[in-house]
């Protein structure tokens, strides 16, 4: 039976878009405090299926898929400009394709704005309603207002008609820049994204014998199960190692890896493959937020998604991402150089720390990699000398193999600025053969 807090989020999933929802009418609606309704509704929120927008509310939202990040909602814009809805409030769910700048005549202006855009300007009335009833929406700057007329013509329409105080050269850039950052994360793949969901995940009752194990193994040809209570709730790990020597009628809770290290849906592939390797795990049981078995991931599926996100084309540029093309560009068998850029410094106009540190972290890397052909994860980094490295400049970096076993490697990196050593660095790391 589904509990209370699923049946709210239920409730919330069957709302149409663009409902208003509060806590009061939900706890009233299924008979639940007000308390179990409000932790419903941010977990919806989280989910992506409803917004919660200043001066106007929580709303049921379009939940957007994945391969659909970039693209911004109305309701998502009224919290990066701070604005407020003036119109149009059932269209708030909607996304925008484009925003135009209304810095022209107004014959020009409507040659540009069409369905989906988002026209920002200033208190121009007749532009207002012009794009309204060509299907934009409409974001006014500087503050202003704009007639009762047009208010209603945007809640017929139902197309958002915003406000917000900043100009409009201010407003253009912090949507590019939320557009710019949704990119970027688009990138980062999350265990939700690579999990294999409950329904298709073999798991054991604590309370099953040891025979259940054996019979799980020969249906799945899989030695690791996830072990839960009767409300699904992880307790352990069962492996071929915890059952040998074991009669067959002892109880799976007996012998299993009591409180085993799990991942949540929204946590990055990348943390969850320093678990696998640190810990020498090779299945993680996935949980919701009460720690309930929502799917399993395997170190197969883990390293087989970052083998194909470094595959994939680069959308939004990062730091690191800046810093690893200058290494691509002027890399050579035993050192890597790289140019100090104006974003790479500190306000003191000197290569930042943090950016020293991932130079030191891919050139070492690299260097790794191309001895033992495989990936690698960084255990420990150490930097012990650092000196004062001016903009524009061009560095060193010169890794040296200390030590390369089988599963670990140790490696000490020198960095120099015309010949002058300005920083040295210790750098240990587990190997993962391909």
């Amino acid at each position: 039976m589904a509990t209370k807090h699923e049946q709210i989020l239920q409730y919330i999933d069957n709302l149409p878009i663009g409902e208003k929802i509060s806590v009061r009418q939900i706890a009233k609606a299924l008979n639940v405090s007000e308390g179990t309704a409000y932790r419903a509704i941010k977990d919806a929120e989280n989910k992506g299926y409803v917004s919660t927008i200043e001066r106007v509310g929580t709303i049921r939202i379009e939940s957007k898929k994945k391969n659909n990040i970039e693209k911004l909602t109305f309701a998502e814009v009224v919290n990066i400009v701070d604005g407020q809805v003036l119109g149009g409030k059932k269209g708030l769910h909607k996304t925008l394709t484009r925003f135009v700048i209304g810095a022209m005549k107004l014959e020009a202006m409507m040659k540009y704005t069409g369905a989906g855009n988002l026209l920002i300007i200033g208190n121009r009335t007749k532009a207002h309603e012009l794009a309204l009833r060509a299907g934009a929406a409409v974001l006014i700057t500087g503050g202003f207002d704009t007639d009762e007329e047009v208010k209603k013509l945007a809640d017929e329409l139902e197309l958002p008609i915003l406000s917000t105080s900043y100009d409009t050269f201010t407003v253009a850039t912090m949507i590019n820049r939320a557009i710019y950052d949704q990119l970027i994360k688009k990138e980062i793949i999350l265990v939700e994204d690579i999990l294999t969901p409950i329904d298709q995940t073999a798991y054991l009752l604590n309370n099953d014998n040891l025979g259940s194990w054996y019979k799980k193994n020969k249906l799945t040809s899989h030695s690791r199960f996830p072990v839960v209570d009767k409300g699904m709730k992880v307790l352990g790990m069962v492996t071929s190692k915890d059952i040998i020597e074991h009669d067959y009628q002892m109880t799976i809770e007996k012998v299993m890896t009591k409180n085993p290290i799990t991942v949540g849906l929204k946590t990055s592939v990348t943390s969850a493959a320093h678990m696998m390797i640190w810990e020498g795990i090779e299945v993680l049981p996935v949980v919701d937020d009460y720690h309930r078995l929502f799917g399993i991931i395997s170190r197969q599926d883990v390293l087989k998604a970052l083998q194909m996100s470094q595959r994939q084309p680069q959308v939004g540029e990062t730091i690191d991402d800046i810093i690893t093309t200058q290494i691509d560009a002027n890399s050579s068998d035993e050192s890597y150089y790289f140019e100090v850029s104006p974003q790479m410094t500190n306000p003191l106009g000197t290569i930042s720390y943090g950016v020293f540190t991932t130079l030191v972290y891919e050139a070492a890397s690299r260097k790794l990699k191309k001895q033992k052909k495989g990936d690698i994860v960084i255990e420990n980094l150490t930097i012990y000398f650092i000196k004062p490295v001016q903009i524009e400049s061009t560095i060193e970096v010169v890794p040296t193999i200390l030590e390369a076993g089988r599963k670990f490697g140790k490696m000490d990196v020198e960095v120099f600025n015309e010949g002058q050593l300005v920083g040295k660095a210790l750098l240990m790391c587990q190997l993962i053969d391909r």
